[in-house]
C-alpha cells in the first residue's frame, strides 16, 4: 500500500506550494507525476513551475507541451497515468486516481477555503483509509506544513 499525504493549503495558492514539495522530491532523485482535476488549468500550472522562484529549476513537461515523457522527470497530466516512471503521484484540484498502490508516495493538495473542496478531500481520506493506505494529513502554518494526524 501506498503511503498518502493530505495537504491542507491555507495560507498559499497551489502554485506556490507545488514547487517546494516538488524541489524535494527532484532533490532526492525522484520523479513525480502531477494529476490534475481540471485540464483546462494544465497550461496555466505549467506556467507556474517555469516561473517559480523556489525552487529555480524544476524541469517537467506534459502532453500538451515538451513529449517524451520518459525524459522529464515531473509530468503534467489530467490523466490516470505515470508515462515517466514516477514513484511520486501529486493529486491537485480534486484529481483521483484508482492506482494509488502504483506509487511510493501520494500527495493530495487541497485548498483549505474552498468548502467543496475539502469534503471531497474527506471521502478520499474515507476511501484510502479503508483500501489500507498509510495516512497523513498536513495543514499548512506560518512557518510551514505541520503534520495533524
Amino acid at each position: 500500500m501506498s503511503e498518502i499525504g493530505f495537504y491542507h493549503l491555507t495560507r498559499t495558492p497551489l502554485e506556490a506550494a507545488l514547487p517546494k514539495l516538488l524541489g524535494r522530491v527532484l532533490a532526492q532523485g525522484g520523479r513525480a507525476v502531477v494529476q490534475l482535476g481540471d485540464p483546462a488549468r494544465l497550461d496555466a500550472l505549467d506556467a507556474a513551475l517555469w516561473l517559480c522562484q523556489d525552487p529555480d529549476w524544476l524541469p517537467h513537461g506534459s502532453a500538451r507541451g515538451i513529449g517524451h515523457p520518459t525524459l522529464q522527470p515531473i509530468w503534467l497530466t489530467a490523466e490516470d497515468e505515470a508515462p515517466n516512471g514516477a514513484r511520486f503521484l501529486f493529486l491537485v484540484e480534486g484529481a483521483a486516481s484508482t492506482r494509488l498502490e502504483a506509487f511510493d508516495r501520494v500527495f493530495d493538495l487541497f485548498d483549505g477555503g474552498d468548502e467543496a473542496a475539502v469534503q471531497a478531500a474527506r471521502q478520499r481520506w474515507s476511501a484510502a483509509r479503508a483500501a489500507g493506505h498509510g495516512l497523513a494529513y498536513w495543514q499548512q502554518e506560518e512557518r510551514g506544513w505541520t503534520r495533524k494526524a
